[in-house]
């Protein structure tokens, strides 16, 4: 009998909670994981991200966001070329290798305020995860799925939006005993918003920087889910 209830004892400390956890438990322990002070809300730091992709030189771009302020900036150097965006409150500027410039300007080096705010709702949601996952508009599924991706186990959170969001179906795999976010996938719909399996890429997050107090991924490895084809990787510096 002995051995039996050492078994049960672990099965209830590793896997039971974590079969029956509610989408919203998840939700907070990764947080509290992630963001264990709550300076998410409060963001003001600049960080470095380099880009690596095949048969391709790498792009080097300084972000800074300060959410308080509502200001996001980034300066991108790729080559010879510096591409710089700013949104201060509702304000946006824009410069080309140091120059700033008019909207006639920046239209003629395809640089849009469009483009400014593309950036800034990229960085801020990728790297703001996964404190974003409580943003008005995210809808989180009604059960916390248990899944295996290559090889290892993992609690999976099935999110959608909003349809003024965004129409594509998100997945988040988390770590089941530090509920650390390790994996994120998303799919395209069709106009019945259905999945296409077909479509959309998955993202593996390795080792972890520590930037504002909050853990954030170092390293972020892009793939196509179709096929696993290797798009390129992330790499987060700390200034």
């Amino acid at each position: 009998m002995k051995p039996f209830i050492t078994l049960a004892l672990i099965c209830f400390t590793l896997n039971c909670f974590s079969q029956n956890i509610t989408p919203k438990e998840l939700l907070q322990n990764t947080i509290k994981y992630h963001d264990p002070n709550g300076n998410w809300q409060s963001f003001n730091d600049e960080f470095t991200v380099v880009m690596t992709t095949p048969k391709s030189s790498e792009r080097k771009s300084i972000i800074s966001i300060n959410l308080t302020q509502e200001y996001f900036g980034v300066t991108a150097t790729k080559d010879t070329i510096t591409t710089t965006y700013i949104l201060d409150k509702d304000k946006c500027k824009m410069s080309y290798n140091g120059k700033v410039l008019d909207s006639v300007a920046a239209n003629k080096k395809k640089m849009t305020c469009d483009r400014a705010y593309l950036y800034k709702n990229y960085y801020t949601y990728l790297y703001g995860l996964p404190m974003k996952l409580e943003d008005a508009g995210t809808n989180l599924n009604d059960n916390v799925e248990k899944k295996t991706f290559k090889g290892k186990d993992y609690l999976v959170l099935k999110v959608t939006y909003d349809e003024a969001v965004g129409s594509d179906v998100w997945y988040f795999y988390f770590n089941p005993k530090t509920y650390a976010l390790e994996i994120y996938q998303f799919f395209k719909t069709d106009e019945n918003g259905k999945e296409k399996p077909d479509t959309g890429e998955y993202i593996l997050l390795s080792e972890e920087a520590v930037v504002n107090g909050i853990k954030m991924p170092k390293i972020r490895a892009w793939y196509y889910n179709k096929d696993d084809k290797y798009l390129g990787t992330d790499t987060l510096i700390e200034d």
